[in-house]
């Protein structure tokens, strides 16, 4: 393990991520719009970076719904809306954007916990979703119950399988306009024996054989995502002292060949106030996108100006190595 030789975590020093990189990371076209509707959710899982549960009451308001239906509309350049939260679907303006969205060509992906399909009032999600062609990316960090309801709370597990069970029998994961995606979040580490994430293509051969013997699942992609020291993992780190050595093994990983596909690179991250971030990450740690002058941006300002192209570097952070070790990583897995 390569923090084995550090005698303190005082000591250890971090390199500047922009730095490593030799150079600022540049933003390109942008593509993809992720819209974090907000910190509502019927779960409170341990590793959530955006620190959501059904306490918080944070969401999109009608005003900043209506602006970014206007952006959808605007930019023909635009490919992938990607709806997250929170829980996306129970949060003010999902319908509105996933139809301006679908009205206009663009792919839309639900970042969906599974469980919420069976909440009061919730119950015509998966069908919705399926009549809409909403490409549905859905959280199982483990394929094992165990696992599962350990960083997600007692009988996840059972009601995710029964969600996978009802989107299969939807059309879900055979239907190829119904996508259903699973994402793999590692353990949260308790101690200094960090490791990143498995081989993403063996693992998914794994989920699907397990799931199709023991459940009749199947579904499209797996996608394996590091755990940043963000929101309830950062908390649990810095809770154990080890959010130096997690940062150190990180950077210790890190990977020249990810740079190229990072997601931040040709996407927009918008908060529930309308700011505009280079990414999810940032935007829960509260650093906003800037232009060159360093003036922050918001959706508003977007569309008076009239394009989408106004950002030249991407803000960056420790964190950043999560991103950029071993195989990379992203909200679409992998990078290489």
């Amino acid at each position: 393990m390569q923090t084995d030789s550090v005698k303190s975590h005082s000591n250890l020093i971090i390199t500047p991520f922009r730095k490593k990189l030799n150079s600022a990371l540049k933003k390109r076209q942008i593509t993809v719009l992720q819209i974090n509707l907000g910190k509502r959710c019927n779960l409170a899982c341990n590793h959530c970076h955006v620190e959501a549960s059904p306490k918080r009451t944070e969401e999109l308001s009608p005003e900043i719904c209506h602006q970014l239906i206007d952006l959808i509309y605007k930019f023909p350049q635009l490919k992938i809306v990607d709806l997250t939260g929170g829980a996306p679907e129970m949060l003010y303006g999902f319908k509105p954007l996933a139809e301006a969205a679908s009205n206009t060509g663009k792919q839309v992906i639900v970042r969906s916990n599974l469980t919420i399909y069976f909440e009061p009032g919730f119950e015509d999600i998966p069908a919705y979703c399926a009549n809409n062609q909403l490409r549905i990316v859905a959280s199982l960090p483990c394929y094992l119950e165990d696992n599962v309801d350990k960083m997600r709370g007692n009988g996840v597990y059972n009601n995710s399988i029964r969600a996978l069970q009802l989107l299969n029998q939807l059309g879900y994961g055979q239907n190829p306009e119904l996508i259903l995606d699973l994402v793999y979040n590692p353990q949260v580490p308790t101690g200094e024996k960090f490791s990143l994430t498995p081989n993403q293509a063996k693992l998914e051969q794994d989920y699907k054989a397990y799931l199709k013997e023991h459940f009749g699942i199947a579904f499209n992609n797996l996608f394996t995502i590091t755990n940043l020291p963000v929101g309830r993992t950062k908390f649990h780190l810095e809770h154990r002292k080890l959010s130096q050595p997690y940062l150190h093994f990180l950077e210790s990983n890190f990977n020249r060949d990810t740079v190229e596909n990072l997601m931040c690179r040709d996407e927009l991250s918008i908060d529930y106030l309308g700011n505009i971030y280079d990414c999810d990450f940032n935007q829960m740690e509260n650093l906003p996108a800037k232009l060159k002058n360093g003036e922050t941006l918001t959706v508003a300002k977007l569309l008076e100006a009239g394009t989408i192209d106004l950002i030249d570097e991407i803000q960056t952070a420790p964190y950043c190595y999560g991103c950029t070790a071993g195989c990379g990583s992203s909200c679409g897995g992998a990078l290489i």
